[in-house]
């Protein structure tokens, strides 16, 4: 019963917060909402592609030939058999954009569970204990954040190669010891603040447990501006894992499709006139960082109290008793006012016939 208990409490904890989360997204008005749902629509439009892959491309992505063994052409422009054209090794441009999609997918989201994975808990402990480990940590992270971030997974793709591969597994490793000083710079920064707090303090009064404290109390205000960090290092890590790619250290051709390293292979035939195989992938990898930069600037906005707009309503004020006698009595003064008017102009009409008589 204990832990049947404390399963449903948990899961209640849980239902508050994804609440809590989705209050404000459901509140957003006017250009952060629009922001929002145009990141989302693009986003989930490439997440449909990656997952649908095998239905919606035509062949596979390294395919080169039908399954009567025809070979495809070899730099065939864009037509109704090949979408997008063909390449120089006679694959088909479009399933190798579809496949790609897979493959981005892939990564992002092993990168941002790794990061989030380590980030999360080392900012959360670096910032509730503070001293001497916080002070190894942070430093730690500062020197990690000082390299160029594309050199430093060059170097860890480098490194892992000869253990893992150069596979989606590698690449998002890579990527993801270059995104957790990014985490930890957010959380830790942000427990710190929260840590202070009259309820964090009461909550030490009571007698709770520091795993409690910050599990319960810290980590339900800090994990908020987890996801905006989130989407924003997602959109960097599609240029990263293209930048690996085009310099030849991220997914293997026989691994599976990579934009970047189309871009890399299409640059020959750009100077040959033939723009389609370096175009779409392109293409592919603007538009997806776009719809994650949008997602997460929407969310920004949207999630953020100093930047989220507020609905206001005009405030009317009742009247008070002696406004509503005044307002009453108004007419009767405005009424007399003509005959004032009337009397005062009788009596100078008068005055001006007898000063003619005289």
């Amino acid at each position: 019963m204990s832990m049947e208990a404390d399963t449903a409490a948990r899961g209640s904890r849980v239902g508050r917060a994804l609440r809590r989360l989705a209050g404000p997204i459901r509140e957003a008005r006017g250009m952060p909402r629009i922001v929002l749902w145009v990141g989302t629509a693009i986003t989930a439009g490439y997440i449909l592609l990656a997952i649908f892959a095998p239905w919606i491309a035509p062949y596979g992505y390294a395919q080169y030939q039908t399954e009567a063994g025809e070979r495809f052409g070899k730099h065939l422009p864009p037509s109704a058999d090949h979408l997008f054209g063909t390449t120089v090794q006679s694959t088909d441009v479009f399933s190798r954009v579809v496949w790609g999609a897979r493959t981005e997918v892939e990564v992002v989201i092993l990168a941002v569970i790794f990061s989030l994975a380590i980030g999360l808990p080392v900012g959360l402990i670096s910032g509730f204990r503070g001293g001497v480990l916080d002070r190894v940590l942070v430093l730690i992270m500062d020197a990690l954040f000082a390299f160029p971030y594309l050199l430093l997974a060059i170097v860890i793709a480098f490194l892992l190669s000869d253990v893992l591969a150069s596979g989606v597994l590698t690449a998002a490793i890579a990527i993801s010891v270059v995104y957790v000083p990014q985490y930890f710079r957010v959380v830790r920064n942000h427990t710190i603040s929260v840590r202070e707090e009259p309820f964090v303090e009461a909550a030490r009064a009571l007698g709770a447990r520091p795993r409690v404290i910050v599990t319960r109390y810290v980590l339900a205000n800090v994990v908020q501006s987890v996801p905006v960090v989130g989407t924003l290092n997602a959109a960097d890590a599609i240029l990263t894992l293209a930048g690996l790619g085009f310099l030849g250290y991220g997914i293997q051709p026989t691994e599976g499709a990579e934009w970047g390293y189309d871009l890399q292979r299409a640059i020959a035939d750009a100077g040959a006139g033939i723009w389609w195989t370096g175009l779409f992938p392109g293409i592919a990898i603007v538009t997806l960082v776009t719809g994650l930069t949008l997602l997460g600037e929407g969310l920004n906005d949207v999630l953020n109290p100093l930047l989220r707009p507020r609905r206001t309503e005009p405030v009317v004020l009742p009247e008070s008793p002696m406004a509503a006698e005044a307002g009453s009595e108004a007419p009767d003064e405005t009424a007399a006012e003509p005959a004032t008017g009337g009397a005062a102009t009788g009596a100078g009409a008068a005055t001006g016939a007898g000063a003619a008589r005289r």
